[in-house]
């Protein structure tokens, strides 16, 4: 388990006079608007709110009464309960498209009428719908064929998977729309609202591409019952040849496909309450269909119709060609030959040459339809998969067959296989007839109770379904001749539906009754799936299908009708109804693989608002039933199956890189928060290995007055470093207190989001209040990330002009940064001169970046520009180090020993070793540190304050600086085995001048005050009320004779006559000497990187740690000071 402790300083007791009640009123003050605040959402009332259309017209009402005037504060935010409960009553859930169409008709007429309240119960809005969408075209068009190929026994197997499927599908439907309020928009809404914008978005286009498709199948399937089974003579495309009948057929489906899209797409355009009153109609001729097949098996039992075939051999005859099934027949006292004759001889004649397998054997009549009793049933108990151009042929007929190799005559009136079959492609044409089952759903806002009659009339629905479909498969093997069954468009019975033979009381009655009900079906299908995809556009969350959300005045969707079309045309130029029915189950079983996933997501997350009033549900149904759709994909297709998937998947990136953010609650969020809990939990068990550690970045920033960053390129130096990997967060820190400032911190969190984003920072942002910086910067060091996600380094700027503020607490915050850092075993990057840091659209096409090792630091230096040269800007940057040997060193040992392990670290740079030997120290450096020492000194001898005495010794510091250099002393050049600087201009100022600036301009507004190690504004923007004072040593005898504790005049020369102290003479000789070498070496360099010293333990030599680091790094253009975290960060193993 993770332990954090925060160290925090008390803050100061309050006035006395503030009583705790007045606490307490400046809470709930500060509560309410932040409640406020957060109440405030994307727009949409059914998200923002927790309840159905809450409403704020209470909100304005003044509260009189004095039983809750204890929570007369919170009214404005929160609502009573008696007003909820009233809202709740009134609420009325119009299905869509309804509510525009009843604002046009109030526009239209004047008088507003009431809205009725739904009145649909379980049978008429939910089975009766789902039975009619499931029966279809499938049942009976190919259902009788899809038999007699896979025989009995597997097709009953193809059938209980599929309707299994949909049941499990069924059962995880009813618990997502139980779980709450479902407007309309059906499974779209269910699945977006549980999976999230992009799973929502890509399963709802694939199931509109599922409906639109299926609506092009049951307009194939009404052209084939009008030209195959109706009205034979309307072909236009005529087949010169047998060969040529299929390419025909084809066409005259494209011909009249597209006649009759047109023609449903117009009255859908009119009204689709035309489409509503034929419903019914088309429903009843589904199920009297139904009826007359079970009347018909029944009847065959007892007395069979008469639909007698003929067979050659075992070879089964098409009836078009001929009416009597014999070779020879008598007429009076003389034998004739038949028209059957003809079509396998050379002449009607007896002496004639026919056909040698016409010749060899028999002409035999069966019953095609034998009935119930006849123990047909184990004869079509085993599949016969049959090849393309195969002719159909009888089990157990005796047959005199030809050699092997012989060809078939297509000419000939056989029946052939019109394709070749197998079982997964069977099971891609018959799932679509157990599609259908979100039709109630769909109709969730014209329901009277949707929680009770979904569940109960969707399952009811599958179980009907499932029984008939199954109880047909049996039905239709025990009682139709195996040939019969395998011819797919009827031609060994006279050209009749297979399924028409079986009927009662006449075939016709489901010629007519399937023709009717395919056209309602796809009438129903042209209706549902535009105002389908006008749900999908009006969410917003597919920015280019948003004009598709626009329609009529009325709501109709005539873009999507538009487009809905275009798309059914394409399964129509298809053409081939055995070939669009896998299309469209690829994307209904996809469908359902989401119902299913959402539902199994929401019950293993168990997340609060997960409370279906379905119970019947268990997540094991629900990946049992995901599982079962993932499978069946690739059963009926693979390769549609992979088409599928990459639609649905480049939706789905789509909607995440373009699409509008949504926050629905959906179970992707949950499950990301599960994922990450345990993720965290795994990280708590230890710390990272040295090979998995990255640089998890804490970066310091600073914001101004109106709450905008003021460095951005830090930001853009963190992306550089990171791209995109590992911990990012970007903190800044604001003055005050929370209740006053906290819309302060929104703001500043939006404006560094909105530069992050702008950057390409992967990461979080965090704002803190604090009554002071030093506090709010330790916060945030102490408490940034959460568990085994923490921050291991902290990126913060030099503080540039940390002389001149009016005191000196930016240099102090920097320097107890530092300490912290250390004592959190935190690695620590300093940018100085941050604004000159390239930006990422930036490009350096030459260059180095220069690691200068002085002291080992766990590897942190290699590390850095290794990371650093991955991005774009530093790409073509070389890596130099550099590293110092002293007097004791063998530095041609030291340049191999770092080659070599270079080599081991897989990093490429070139190596020099800069030799340093002992020299004197020089005038110049002892001067320097006498001269910083004496200023500080004088000025505590001249009584200033406390904030005049240190602003006074930097600036003499600054000043002395320059004098020196400007003496220029021959003795001063250091002996090192580099080249010196040339120096500056020789000449000297005869009196060294102290400026002392008083800042006479009140303390800035808390929000804009820096961070500590930020870099503050520059020189030039300085108050213009700032008052220049001369001090000279004249003035300062004379200032102190007027103080109230005088010093004497040998007191000064005591004073001017001290040496410097040994320790700061030996620092200041380190930082000139490497600056110089430092400078000479990298002046060229695009970055140089370098150790940082540790700050004094003496806190008294703050300033001159400071001073110290100036001197190192002067003349630099781009520096990052490094300090080590007291691990190792890089290693030579794999």
């Amino acid at each position: 388990m993770s332990r954090r402790f925060t160290v925090t300083s008390l803050p100061p007791a309050g006035p006395a006079g503030t009583s705790d009640s007045e606490s307490h009123r400046h809470s709930a003050a500060g509560l309410g608007r932040l409640s406020g605040e957060d109440a405030k959402g994307d727009g949409n009332p059914k998200e923002s709110s927790p309840f159905i259309n809450s409403t704020d017209t209470e909100k304005g009402k003044e509260y009189d009464g004095k039983n809750m005037a204890l929570f007369e504060e919170e009214m404005d935010t929160s609502p009573m309960v008696s007003s909820l409960l009233s809202g709740l009553a009134n609420y009325t859930n119009l299905p869509q498209g309804s509510r525009e169409h009843e604002e046009a008709e109030n526009n239209e007429g004047g008088k507003k009428k009431p809205v009725q309240a739904p009145r649909m119960g379980t049978f008429m809005g939910v089975y009766l719908p789902c039975l009619q969408n499931i029966f279809g075209v499938i049942l009976f068009l190919r259902l009788t064929w899809v038999v007699g190929i896979a025989g009995i026994m597997e097709s009953f197997c193809m059938v209980f998977i599929c309707c299994s499927c949909t049941m499990l599908t069924a059962i995880s439907m009813s618990a997502i729309a139980t779980n709450g309020v479902v407007p309309a928009g059906g499974s779209y809404y269910m699945i977006s609202r549980s999976l999230g914008p992009e799973f929502g978005g890509a399963v709802g286009l694939c199931f509109y591409l599922g409906t639109t498709f299926a609506g092009a199948m049951y307009i194939l399937g009404t052209i084939e019952i009008l030209l195959a089974y109706l009205f034979p003579a309307m072909a236009i495309f005529k087949a010169e040849d047998a060969s040529g009948e299929a390419a025909a057929l084809l066409n005259n489906m494209r011909v009249y496909g597209t006649c009759v899209l047109t023609c449903m797409a117009t009255v859908v355009f009119v009204g689709v309450k035309y489409v509503n009153k034929f419903a019914l109609v088309f429903l009843g001729c589904v199920i009297l269909s139904i009826l007359a097949i079970y009347a018909g098996v029944i009847k065959s039992a007892f007395d069979p119709p008469n639909f007698p075939i003929c067979l050659l051999g075992n070879r089964t005859l098409s009836r078009h060609g001929f009416d009597v099934c014999a070779k020879l027949a008598w007429e009076g006292n003389e034998t004739v030959t038949t028209r059957l004759w003809g079509l396998f001889c050379s002449s009607r004649f007896l002496n004639a040459t026919c056909d040698e397998y016409f010749t060899r054997n028999n002409v035999t009549e069966i019953q095609g339809i034998p009935g119930a009793a006849s123990g047909l049933i184990k004869e079509n108990l085993w599949s016969s998969y049959l090849t393309k151009g195969v002719i159909v042929e009888r089990r157990g007929m005796p047959s005199v067959g030809l050699a092997d190799g012989t060809p078939v005559d297509m000419d000939h009136p056989y029946v052939f296989s019109d394709m070749t079959s197998y079982f997964t492609l069977l099971v891609g044409i018959y799932f679509p007839s157990v599609t259908g089952i979100m039709a109630g759903s769909n109709r969730s806002g014209d329901l009277r109770d949707a929680q009770k009659s979904i569940p109960t009339g969707t399952i009811l629905a599958i179980a009907t379904t499932s029984a008939v479909y199954i109880s047909s498969v049996v039905l239709f093997g025990a009682c139709i001749e195996g040939v019969v069954l395998r011819d797919k468009f009827g031609e060994a019975v006279n050209g009749n539906l297979v399924v028409g033979t079986l009927a009662w009381p006449s075939p016709w009655v489901i010629v007519i009754g399937s023709f009717f009900s395919t056209c309602g079906a796809g009438l129903q299908s042209l209706t549902g799936a535009p105002r389908l995809l006008q749900a999908i556009s009006r969410d917003g969350i597919v920015p280019f299908l948003q004009v598709f959300g626009h329609g009529k005045a009325n709501g109709e969707p005539t873009w999507a009708l538009l487009l809905t079309a275009c798309i059914c045309e394409i399964g129509i130029l298809i053409a081939s109804l055995d070939e669009v029915a896998p299309i469209l189950s690829m994307f209904f079983l996809m469908c359902y693989m989401f119902v299913n996933l959402a539902c199994a997501v929401q019950t293993l997350l168990r997340t609060p608002n997960w409370r279906p009033r379905f119970r019947y549900y268990h997540w094991t149904l629900s990946f049992l039933g995901m599982s079962l759709c993932l499978a069946l994909m690739f059963i009926c297709s693979w390769y549609y199956a992979l088409v599928a998937m990459l639609i649905a998947g480049l939706i789905y990136k789509y909607i995440e890189y373009r699409g509008a953010e949504k926050e629905w609650g959906d179970g992707i969020r949950g499950l990301s928060l599960s994922a990450a809990r345990y993720a965290l939990l795994r990280l708590e068990e230890g710390p990272p290995h040295t090979k998995n550690w990255r640089p998890q970045l804490l970066v310091l920033v600073r914001v101004d007055q109106d709450q905008n960053v003021v460095h951005p390129q830090l930001l853009s130096l963190t992306s550089q470093l990171k791209a995109g990997k590992g911990l990012t967060i970007v903190g800044s820190v604001l003055e005050g207190t929370f209740l006053d400032n906290h819309p302060q911190a929104q703001r500043a969190e939006e404006s560094i989001r909105r530069l992050m984003e702008a950057e390409k920072v992967k990461g979080f942002c965090q704002v803190v209040i604090s009554s002071n910086l030093r506090d709010g910067v330790s916060h945030l060091i102490q408490s940034g990330g959460l568990g085994g996600l923490q921050h291991n380094t902290v990126l913060v700027g030099w503080p540039r002009n940390w002389r001149q503020k009016e005191d000196h607490q930016t240099w102090r915050n920097f320097i107890e940064l530092v300490r912290e850092t250390t004592a959190g075993h935190l690695a620590l990057l300093v940018t100085k001169n941050v604004s000159m840091f390239p930006g990422n659209p930036e490009r350096f096409s030459e260059g180095s970046i220069d690691v200068w090792w002085i002291v080992h630091d766990g590897g942190m230096l290699m590390l850095l520009p290794f990371l650093l040269r991955h991005h774009k800007v530093w790409r073509k940057c070389k890596m130099r180090i550099f590293t110092v040997a002293q007097m004791d060193d063998n530095s041609i040992q030291m340049k191999k020993d770092l080659t070599t392990f270079l080599y081991h670290l897989r990093i490429t740079a070139e190596v020099e070793v800069v030799e340093m030997h002992e020299s004197d120290i020089s005038a110049y450096t002892y001067e320097k540190t006498l001269v910083m020492e004496q200023r500080s000194q004088i000025l505590k001898q001249m009584h200033l304050t406390k904030n005049e005495r240190e602003r006074e010794i930097q600036s003499i510091t600054d000043e002395s600086r320059g004098s020196i250099r400007r003496k220029n002393p021959a003795n001063t050049r250091l002996r090192l085995n580099v080249p010196e600087e040339t120096a500056g201009d020789s000449e000297e100022k005869p009196e060294e001048e102290v400026q002392l600036i008083h800042d006479q301009s009140a303390p800035s507004c808390p929000s804009s005050s820096p961070s500590p190690g930020e870099e503050p504004e520059r020189e030039g923007e300085a108050d213009p009320e700032k008052v220049h004072l001369t001090w000279t040593k004249d003035k300062s005898v004379a200032e102190k004779n007027k103080g109230p504790s005088p010093v004497s005049s040998e007191g000064i020369k005591d004073f001017f006559s001290m040496k410097p102290n040994q320790s700061n003479v030996r620092r200041m000789h380190t930082a000139v000497r490497l600056n110089e070498v430092i400078v000479k070496k990298s002046r060229d360099a695009k970055l140089v990187l370098l150790n940082m010293p540790g700050p004094p333990r003496n806190r008294n030599g703050d300033e001159n740690y400071m001073e110290f680091l100036e001197v190192l790094t002067e003349h630099l253009d781009r520096v990052m000071l490094v300090r080590g975290g007291g691990r190792e960060v890089i290693t030579i193993y794999s």
